[in-house]
């Protein structure tokens, strides 16, 4: 069974179906058209708004996990986890860009953008989707991409967990997985306002080789990533630890970095600007999350695929077991951001969340759904 975040381990559903063929997969279909149960995908991953799970039935695609390449395209099952891809590509000195965690899903983490250490040189995950094996609602199965179905496989990238079809499976253009240098340096808390401000001018703009992501902690400040964090060094960081190494052994050693466990509430915002020094929160909470936007992710139009998110800066993550916390601070910062949420980072708090989620892409995504899901069959709060 895939993971279940403590948020939602109250639900239960009524079944669970373990797919293994795209075959499996329409006959739930099927079943749940017949009997108005709800039905929701679930790939190897988890959901921060529980969207993958459901009192109804929930379709666990992790049996097909597969990962395989050939003339330099990767096939990867909608139901591997990044570990598993990760592991599987590396087989072939090859990998992609994409997150940290070993137990998120490729398939919703592609389809909602996907954001990661190579993603300031080589763009999103789903920059790198060159096709993918849909099962429609109505119980067909089709291939999508540029050239076939283009407008299900434009809504795919960036809008497309669990809106259009079932994800079956994904191909990729990979990239070689080349020796990284790694970087973890630490600040006291005390710093975190000079600390983000060289941030805020440095991480957006630096070479696309240079991915710094900061985290702020009750604890202290940390600067991690990939690239040479030659600039940062001038901060007189408490501790630095600089080292080159396979980029899967890079990936690996990020695993365990965040430091919270147990029920966490999370919202997260994109800004254009920069945040001022006097509005970050001095009440410390548990951690605040800051990703630089910017390089390869800026190089696309907010229109060639569903993602629209293409001209802002950076990502702000707030992260606390104090729900209390994180509302507080995401209010105190909101006004100083574009107003668009990354859809990988659900948030069921937001009063208008379409347009936050797909900007001016809401209305053709609209379209495209009404086309491929009439009858409105794969719903979920904040659903199209």
């Amino acid at each position: 069974m895939s993971q279940v975040l403590p948020n939602y381990q109250h639900i239960r559903p009524l079944a669970v179906v373990r797919c293994s063929t795209h075959d499996d997969v329409a006959n739930a279909l099927a079943w749940s058209r017949e009997s108005g149960i709800h039905i929701t995908p679930r790939g190897g991953g988890h959901c921060f708004a529980g969207r993958s799970s459901t009192t109804g039935i929930v379709l666990d695609l992790s049996p097909m996990n597969a990962v395989s390449v050939h003339d330099g395209l990767a096939t990867i099952g909608a139901g591997a986890t990044l570990a598993e891809v990760y592991a599987g590509l590396d087989r072939h000195g090859l990998t992609l860009p994409a997150g940290c965690g070993p137990t998120v899903g490729i398939a919703g983490l592609t389809l909602g953008g996907g954001l990661g250490l190579l993603g300031r040189r080589y763009g999103l995950t789903s920059d790198r989707l060159r096709a993918a094996e849909v099962v429609l609602p109505d119980g067909r199965t089709t291939d999508c991409s540029d050239d076939r179905e283009p407008d299900l496989f434009w809504a795919l990238r960036g809008a497309g967990g669990g809106q259009f079809g079932v994800v079956t499976k994904l191909v990729f253009e990979p990239v070689q997985a080349e020796p990284t240098t790694r970087f973890v340096l630490t600040w006291p808390r005390s710093r975190a306002a000079e600390i983000l401000e060289k941030w805020q001018e440095i991480a957006p703009d630096a070479p696309d080789e240079l991915s710094a992501n900061l985290k702020i902690s009750t604890r202290e400040v940390t600067l991690f990533g990939a690239g040479s964090p030659e600039e940062f060094l001038d901060l007189a960081p408490a501790t630095a630890d600089i080292a080159t190494m396979p980029y899967l052994e890079l990936k690996q050693s990020f695993d365990d970095l965040g430091d919270l466990e147990g029920q966490v509430t999370s919202r997260s915002h994109f800004f254009r600007r920069p945040i001022p020094a006097d509005a970050l929160p001095d009440e410390p909470g548990q951690e605040l999350n800051f990703t630089p936007m910017g390089g390869a992710y800026i190089r696309i139009r907010p229109a060639a695929t569903a993602f629209v998110h293409r001209a802002e800066r950076f990502l702000v993550e707030h992260a606390s077991t104090d729900a209390g916390w994180v509302h507080r601070t995401w209010t105190g910062l909101h006004e100083h951001s574009s107003g668009r949420v990354y859809p990988n980072f659900p948030d069921l708090f937001l009063d208008d969340p379409l347009p936050a989620y797909h900007g001016e892409n809401l209305q053709r995504l609209q379209e495209i759904k009404r086309h491929y899901d009439p009858a409105g069959l794969l719903h979920f709060p904040q659903s199209l």
